[in-house]
């Protein structure tokens, strides 16, 4: 696979974004709990990343990581949710399939309140992983009968954890997929060769760092963080340059009570700038893209 280092190149597309803006901003919540691997539901693994690195010998059942994810869909989102609509601003949840058939009311009710919903994978692995297509394609294909079925939507997203496989672009354009976020590498959508769009994503405005030693450790770093990131990139759009910044959410981290209150002001600071932001579903990100910058 060949490396694109050079992208735009410096030439911007001459993009606006709807109402006029030249910085659109997509808050995506990341709906995993419950598709984590764990070896109680018959994975052959359990997943080490939680609060703290597991010490349960591999091969083992998990039960603490277990109910450290399901936080998550069981109070977390809850909180979550509330601020969503207090704040207005609207989501997209990068839901996996197992999560999805697992804790159906919790997406509904997200789904409920606008936001999109966009294929996590079945399960929260690396699509890399994958050694035939054909499984991959199955397992892409029940986890949009899963979104589907919680949402009443079928998701034209996609996300994976890591990194896809080599056919998984050819796999979701063939199933009509719009857009893939497994780009980390620019400030705008783009095209990929199988003609899905690029909407880019980010792991640095995204709470996972709290469960990183490099990371954030109050919730105040990771707002000063978001508030710097959004400084500078209004200030390009203010000059005529097209932005998107991502910010990145998880149900059982910043739904925690000691952590929500990076979530809480992060929605307060886009309300109170919302007159000079476009606040976007990653769908309406990929369709405005795609009407600006036709193929």
């Amino acid at each position: 696979m060949s490396r694109d280092l050079i992208g735009y190149g410096g030439a911007w597309p001459d993009l606006t974004w709807p109402d006029g803006h030249r910085l659109a901003v997509s808050v995506v919540l990341n709906f995993e709990e419950g598709a984590e691997r764990q070896v109680s539901d018959g994975d052959p693994i359990s997943e080490r990343i939680g609060e703290v690195l597991s010490v349960v010998p591999e091969g083992r059942p998990d039960p603490g990581q277990a109910q450290i994810f399901a936080y998550g869909t069981r109070a977390g989102a809850w909180r979550m949710a509330d601020a969503l609509r207090r704040h207005r601003i609207p989501a997209t949840l990068f839901a996996c399939g197992r999560a999805a058939e697992r804790a159906t009311p919790v997406l509904k009710m997200l789904a409920q309140d606008g936001h999109e919903t966009a294929s996590h994978g079945w399960l929260w692995r690396p699509h890399a992983e994958y050694d035939a297509p054909e499984t991959e394609a199955a397992d892409l294909d029940r986890t949009a009968a899963a979104i589907e079925a919680a949402t009443g939507a079928r998701p034209h997203g996609f996300f994976c954890r890591g990194a896809e496989s080599p056919w998984t672009r050819a796999l979701l354009a063939e199933r009509g997929y719009l857009y893939t976020s497994n780009g980390f590498d620019d400030d705008l959508p783009y095209r990929c060769k199988s003609g899905l769009i690029v909407v880019p994503y980010a792991l640095d405005a995204n709470d996972m760092k709290f469960f990183h030693p490099n990371g954030f450790v109050r919730a105040e770093d990771m707002v000063a963080y978001v508030t710097d990131a959004l400084d500078v990139l209004e200030a390009e759009a203010a000059r005529g340059l097209p932005r998107l910044l991502n910010i990145g959410f998880h149900l059982r981290i910043v739904g925690r009570p000691g952590r929500f209150p990076a979530f809480e002001r992060i929605l307060a600071l886009l309300d109170a700038r919302r007159d000079r932001l476009w606040l976007a579903r990653r769908g309406e990100i990929a369709r405005a893209f795609d009407a600006a910058c036709p193929a």
